[in-house]
């Protein structure tokens, strides 16, 4: 099947606001239409508006000029870099005789393209919907004013209009139904990882600014990673040890861009909001590309309406440094020197990847100290987990029990017993044995025997720290 001709606009609004070049504007727009599968990318226009025509955006002379100049390269599809009402769209698709896409249509389609999990699919199908529900026209003329009963008497029956709305209505309900399923299968995963005493780090950043192939070059991972915008859309996670030997939970999220529709954001809150559950965010800017400022703020805005603090730990990694000029790279290097949490490098030749994860592993630097467990046969699981933690420094099997010694941070030491039941688990195991002991002796009664209260005492089952049971 051949691919489709397209064509971009680029409404360059007088009265809009200026804080970006429309040709670097219809650069990024091109990128969005590439993206597409089966969009073959004729040419791009800048179209100054001086005045916005409420009917068709651009004005009645500009709109011919448009119609024959997509007639002559035989254009099947328009996609224009902007708001453009339902009227507009109509009118619009009428005068040129083409289908036409606005921003918000062109980045629901490119998500629609992209999903592959089952959340992602449900919050793609709940953004289209709510997005189409507000572009309904009157299409249907002809049923626009049923009589209610047999035709003969009542008043006027419904539109086509609410027709149509009550059926998308139902269908939005039925997809926020399954997609709070979802919701709250993720909220457990979330719930399991606080109680692993593994922080959480959070890759962010504007599209294509190279998160993904930041990501496999840190892990080893094989996500998705190309010079196309959207081309991460579900978020991938993996473990990672650090150099200093602590582990953490690196995870790569969808990129932001500018003007991202409202419906998208709302869809993907659930998706979003496991930055706000990150122990620090990883701002990975194209440090090469000329609005890397201007898309900084963008990530920076889409990060505050998420709920965001502003002084939450945060490290910025100015990537493709690789593609930057010499004298230019000098005055970036002297540049992000001067600031604190600044790294440069490349995702693509692994500059300054080293400097990353120093500057990760020390943002969770924690002092450690040293302690002295004793763990009872019967919990072989609490013991492994402490190995897997990489905490132990001695071990020593006794009699009834293994004496370890550990050396951890106090996030280590609240996850492992939080993981391991902590203080209930030893009390249950010690119940259980008491339990099994007493029937094997027809409840005869037990002797008890004083422990001392700064000796570490051994238990067949449960942990006990100083002669503090645990």
């Amino acid at each position: 099947m051949p691919d489709t001709r397209a064509w971009v606009v680029h409404p360059d609004l007088k009265s809009g606001p200026q804080r970006r070049l429309p040709e670097l504007g219809l650069a990024e727009a091109v990128s969005l239409a590439a993206a597409l599968p089966g969009m073959q990318v004729c040419g791009a226009d800048v179209v100054r508006v001086a005045r916005m025509t409420p009917a068709t955006l651009f004005g009645s002379g500009k709109v011919d000029e448009l119609a024959r100049r997509f007639k002559a390269e035989d254009i099947a599809l328009v996609f224009v870099d902007g708001t453009v009402s339902p009227v507009q769209q109509r009118n619009l698709e009428k005068a040129w005789g083409v289908k036409l896409l606005d921003r918000t249509s062109l980045i629901l389609e490119i998500f629609a393209t992209r999903a592959r999990t089952r959340e992602g699919v449900l919050q793609v199908d709940l953004a289209a919907l709510s997005y189409q529900r507000t572009r309904l026209v009157r299409a249907w003329t002809h049923l626009e004013r049923q009589r209610g009963g047999f035709g003969f008497v009542g008043g006027p029956g419904e539109t086509q209009i609410e027709s149509d709305r009550r059926a998308l209505d139902d269908q939005i309900i039925r997809l926020k139904r399954q997609l709070d399923r979802v919701v709250r299968t993720r909220e457990l995963h979330r719930s399991a990882r606080r109680k692993v005493p593994f922080p959480v780090v959070a890759l962010v950043g504007y599209t294509n600014a190279g998160k993904s192939t930041l990501f496999n070059r840190m892990t080893g991972a094989d996500v998705m990673a190309k010079d196309m915008l959207f081309a991460t859309l579900d978020p991938t996670m993996r473990g990672l040890v650090l150099p200093s030997g602590a582990r953490i939970i690196l995870s790569d999220t969808v990129g932001f861009i500018s003007d991202l529709p409202t419906q998208l954001v709302a869809a993907f809150r659930a998706t979003l909001e496991e930055v706000l559950e990150a122990d620090l965010i990883v701002h990975v800017r194209d440090i090469s590309h000329p609005e890397t400022a201007e898309q900084a703020a963008d990530v920076a805005g889409i990060l505050a309406s998420l709920g965001v603090a502003a002084g939450a730990p945060m490290l910025e990694v100015w990537n493709k440094l690789d593609l930057v000029g010499p004298s230019a790279r000098e005055g970036l290097v002297a540049q992000g020197t001067n600031r604190n949490g600044v790294i440069l490098g490349s995702a693509i030749t692994g500059e300054g990847l080293d400097a990353l994860l120093a500057a990760i592993s020390d943002a969770f630097a924690e002092p450690a100290s040293e302690e002295t467990l004793q763990i009872g046969f019967a919990d072989g699981r609490a013991l492994a987990r402490l190995h897997g933690l990489g905490v132990v420094i001695g071990e020593e099997p006794g009699e009834d029990a293994t004496r370890v010694q550990v050396r951890w941070t106090a996030r280590q030491r609240v996850g492992w017993f939080s993981e391991t039941g902590g203080t209930n688990q030893g009390e249950a195991s010690m119940a259980k044995g008491n339990n099994q002991k007493s029937n094997k002796e027809k409840k005869k009664p037990k002797k008890e025997v004083a422990k001392p209260a700064t000796a570490v005492a051994s238990t067949r089952s449960g942990t006990e720290i100083a002669g503090k049971k645990l």
